[in-house]
């Protein structure tokens, strides 16, 4: 059992301050009330410049999770918001970068497949996520070196509970072991021929291969979950959109590389479009 401290103190068997997840836990299931309030009613969509959809969803839980993290002192790095410059950035040990609203795109479908996604990060490396899935009221969080846990009704325990008994009432990840057959998580809607190979040289290794297609940073969920293999991403991401899922994965004892390289996928980089990556447990 992780013992917690949300005084900002700890001591030589607990380094992390866990103010940090137990606000991102009330961030996310505030957001996640917001986003699925809109989903309740009618979506109207507007476009970024980069032509990516937005909608009132978006904006909604962006300023929810903005202000509960703005008395902290810590730097914010989200999709939704203004990027500050990478010089600025250079400076920051630490800082907690968002996805208000990861899958948009799936969101607008009605599918159910979209995420809060909130991380801790210092000095580019992922401390501790929380992801929350509105639609299932899941929510999946882990610590480096802690462990890695999902909490179903989420929304509804947090009504009659401290966000402190979040850590008792949740399993641990994996839940389950791995699938016999070797099972691959893609992307639903940003599919690549370099996914398509890396499944033909799967199924060249291991046989039968299975593929779970799935949107959002649920990939990172499943496989952290213990329900496929290898999350395979030849295709671009942000920053927001991983550094949650890279937390929980790692605390469940996966691992994110860089791909080919399998360098660590590290965060605050000055460019903050992502390399291509493997996630894999």
């Amino acid at each position: 059992m992780v013992q917690i401290k949300t005084d900002g103190m700890s001591d030589e068997k607990d380094q992390y301050d866990y103010s940090y997840i137990l606000t991102a836990f009330e961030a996310a299931l505030g957001a996640g009330k917001a986003i699925m309030n809109v989903y309740a009613n009618t979506i109207h969509v507007d476009y970024k410049e980069d032509k990516s959809p937005l909608t009132q969803a978006d904006i909604a839980s962006q300023d929810i999770i903005a202000d509960l993290f703005d008395d902290m002192d810590i730097p914010m790095l989200s999709e939704e918001s203004e990027q500050a410059s990478a010089e600025e950035r250079r400076t920051w040990s630490e800082c907690i970068i968002v996805d208000p609203l990861d899958g948009t795109k799936e969101f607008i479908k009605r599918n159910g497949e979209f995420t809060v996604n909130i991380a801790h990060v210092r000095n580019g490396v992922p401390e501790s996520g929380v992801i929350y899935v509105p639609a299932s009221d899941k929510l999946y969080f882990g610590i480096r070196d802690k462990g890695a846990w999902l909490l179903e009704n989420a929304s509804e325990i947090g009504l009659h509970n401290s966000y402190h008994d979040f850590f008792k009432l949740a399993k641990e990840l994996p839940v389950q072991q791995p699938p016999q057959a070797f099972t691959i998580v893609g992307s639903r809607s940003h599919a690549s021929p370099e996914t398509d190979a890396y499944v033909k040289e799967m199924e060249a290794k291991h046989g039968q291969v299975d593929f779970i297609p799935a949107g959002s940073s649920l990939k990172f969920c499943l496989v952290a979950e213990g329900k496929a293999h290898a999350y395979p991403r030849f295709a671009p991401t942000m920053e927001w959109d991983t550094a949650a899922g890279q937390a929980i994965l790692e605390a469940a004892g996966g691992s994110v590389v860089v791909w080919p390289s399998h360098s660590p996928l590290r965060y605050n980089r000055a460019d903050l479009l992502n390399p291509w990556f493997l996630a894999t447990r």
